[in-house]
């Protein structure tokens, strides 16, 4: 590939010779034309500005020195390196760094990583007359007008570097180690870079993250999207809220969902927030329940024992009542627009388990107890529910719970399958009783404690 580069300040350009794009350079992989674009001024002052028709502030850069220029800039041959791939005409590219641009974004770095020739046009005082643009364009030149953000520089120097290696880094050969293009910012998979770490281990106080340190490569590979995904969400949400659906798996959505963002099972993303329920919230508690709960019973189970548990255990008189005593019972909502779309109780404190699923040495008396968690069919595996388990074992950690315990239906094996990838394990089983009916459960178990006696961070 070959950049050409047109300026009244050739010598800004020096550091094309540094790092690996000089090397690339001496390596013939890129060429690289710096022009001085007074080399085309007449005169004895070799002017290439004039007064603005029209009239204002400043000076703007003349068109017939500008063509002069790229007429000739435009015409050079490409080398024995540069030549069209399969007998196709070259593709010439004229690029104008401009504040009214077109943003500079990965997508399009990649495609201009597919020319023959990049020209970059820079401008001073006002710009260029628009006429050069409409005339290349006119005559069949691809011209793109680009900006690197919405601020103004004194001129398009800085813009045209910041393509030139963003263009060339992308060519085969560029990079010593091609995969540093596949995890970096901006990258096929949408998101930002993961924090790195390298010697010392410690400094200053600080650690690396010791799944670093443990040699277990999936743990890594997890640990590094999970800060991706986190970092996009908190630095680009723009970006976490366009990625490709289909290439999230259950952990992305799970992260996803906990820092603010959910993808339904079809249609666009979602803002979502995870907070505590408020008083005012219980209505719209009960409806959700209402409808919710039924989907979590096994089908043996009637109609009418299903509705009589709804109206004694999920009205909205039942939970007035839980979130009148926040020390007792805490209530999350997962609330998309003024939706609520899924909930998740957990009974903390003393004597928070029922006393038939304690199990001495594997069900302990003092654990958290999560009695409910359900989420609207729409945004199921979205990573809402996930999101609010995680919530409530948190909630359970800072309230002094060591453990968490829960109870779901034996035949409900996709609960049961939820649980297990949130770290629960079956301990015991229990009868539970929905309408008069009872149900046979197992009790599952959350140790929240880490290996070392400290509440355990996930």
């Amino acid at each position: 590939m070959r950049f050409d580069l047109i300026s009244i300040f050739p010598d800004y350009f020096a550091p094309l010779n540094l790092s690996l794009m000089g090397k690339a350079a001496q390596a013939g992989l890129v060429r690289v034309g710096v022009h001085d674009l007074r080399g085309w001024a007449s005169g004895r002052h070799r002017s290439v500005d004039d007064t603005p028709y029209g009239g204002g502030a400043g000076m703007v850069m003349r068109p017939d020195v500008w063509c002069a220029a790229l007429d000739e800039v435009l015409a050079i041959a490409p080398g024995p390196h540069d030549a069209p791939r399969g007998g196709e005409q070259a593709r010439r590219i004229l690029a104008i760094p401009t504040p009214s641009g077109t943003p500079l974004t990965q997508p399009l770095v990649e495609d201009l990583a597919g020319a023959d020739q990049i020209v970059l046009a820079c401008g001073r005082y006002e710009g260029i007359d628009a006429r050069v643009g409409e005339y290349y364009r006119s005559a069949g030149v691809e011209v793109l007008e680009f900006s690197i953000g919405d601020y103004v520089l004194n001129g398009g120097e800085a813009a045209a570097l910041v393509l030139t290696e963003a263009v060339a880094r992308l060519l085969d050969g560029f990079m010593g180690n091609p995969d540093s293009l596949v995890e970096e910012s901006h990258s096929g998979a949408g998101l930002l870079e993961y924090p790195v770490y390298t010697k010392p281990a410690q400094f200053r106080q600080l650690a690396v993250p010791e799944v670093l340190l443990s040699g277990n490569h999936a743990a890594i590979g997890r640990w590094r999207r999970d800060r991706a995904i986190e970092k996009t969400t908190r630095v680009r949400p723009d970006l976490a809220l366009a990625l490709h659906a289909a290439d999230l798996n259950g952990q992305d959505r799970a992260t996803l969902a906990a820092c603010g963002i959910a993808y339904p099972r079809s249609g666009p993303a979602q803002h979502v927030t995870i907070r505590q329920a408020e008083a005012a919230d219980a209505g719209m508690i009960a409806v959700l329940a209402e409808r919710t709960f039924p989907d979590a019973c096994p089908k043996s189970l009637g109609r009418d024992a299903i509705a009589a548990y709804v109206v004694n255990e999920l009205s909205a008189e039942a939970f007035a009542r839980m979130l009148a005593a926040p020390d007792r019972f805490r209530v999350f909502v997962a609330q998309v627009g003024g939706e609520l779309v899924g909930y998740v109780l957990t009974i903390v404190g003393r004597d928070a388990l029922p006393r038939d699923m304690v199990r001495p040495g594997r069900v302990a008396a003092d654990s958290a107890y999560l009695s409910k968690c359900y989420v609207d069919q729409t945004w199921r595996g979205s990573g809402i529910a996930d999101a609010l388990v995680e919530r409530a074992c948190a909630d359970s950690v800072s309230l002094g719970h060591s453990a968490i315990v829960l109870g779901t239906n034996r035949a409900n094996r996709v609960a049961r399958a939820f649980y297990k990838r949130h770290g629960f394990r079956k301990r015991a089983t229990r009868r539970f009783n929905v309408g008069g009916i009872d149900n046979d459960d197992v009790v599952m178990v959350r140790d929240l404690t880490a290996a070392d006696g400290s509440p355990l961070a996930r």
